[in-house]
């Protein structure tokens, strides 16, 4: 398979409502010209429909899910809805959205099984509890690094091996990407030697003055 680039838009400006669509455009045309790598997008559920409609070929994911069903839940960010709104798969547990671990398992029995679920831990223990749950994937993000100007895989890589190490040992099938500070190609590239299968990012290309250039620089090196 290959590596992964993940975009997280988070709530920041440009990337919100019509600058959502247009970065999803962008992401959409950067994965068409690239053929090493598969890039998608994480958008605010109140996005989700638009984006879609916008980049129809992109794979498109919500931040965030509740292991609710239909009936009286008020606020909650609901599966079936999601997917209904063109949701390709989610993040859970990020570090800005932190969720106990039954909340994660009971979402993944509530999600079917080809619904890809990217889990993120704060270190290998966290990881490591994850992916016996067995998640499709597990994101590595040092907290304290997250949005930061030095990429994990700079600052500790034993952290992004070691997690990949653990999380293969306790299920071989999870796959393994890296965050906190990844901003470009040499970032991606260290990524897959530490032993990832792509990277989880978001500031480096939701705040960047050219995307464009930064999408394509961020798969120059596989």
């Amino acid at each position: 398979m290959n590596p992964l680039i993940v975009v997280n838009f988070k709530t920041y400006e440009m990337a919100h409502a019509a600058a959502a669509e247009s970065l999803a455009v962008a992401m959409a045309e950067a994965d068409a010209a690239c053929d090493g790598a598969d890039f998608v997008a994480v958008v605010s559920a109140l996005d989700l429909s638009a984006v879609k409609a916008a980049a129809p070929n992109l794979q498109v994911w919500t931040q965030h899910l509740d292991p609710i069903g239909f009936g009286s839940n008020t606020g909650y960010l609901h599966p079936e809805t999601a997917l209904a709104r063109g949701a390709q798969g989610s993040l859970i547990n990020h570090a800005e959205h932190k969720v106990p671990l039954d909340h994660v398992e009971c979402l993944l029995g509530a999600l079917p099984d080809d619904f890809p679920v990217c889990a993120c831990a704060a270190d290998m223990d966290e990881a490591k509890a994850l992916a016996a749950l067995g998640p499709t994937m597990i994101a590595v993000e040092p907290p304290e690094l997250i949005g930061g100007d030095i990429s994990v895989t700079n600052a500790d890589p034993e952290i992004v091996s070691g997690t990949a190490a653990v999380v293969k040992a306790v299920n071989p099938n999870v796959r393994v990407l890296c965050g906190a500070g990844v901003k470009n190609g040499a970032d991606v590239a260290m990524a897959i030697e530490l032993g990832t299968e792509g990277v989880l990012l978001a500031s480096g290309v939701t705040k960047a003055s050219d995307p464009e250039a930064v999408l394509a620089d961020l798969v120059s090196h596989l």
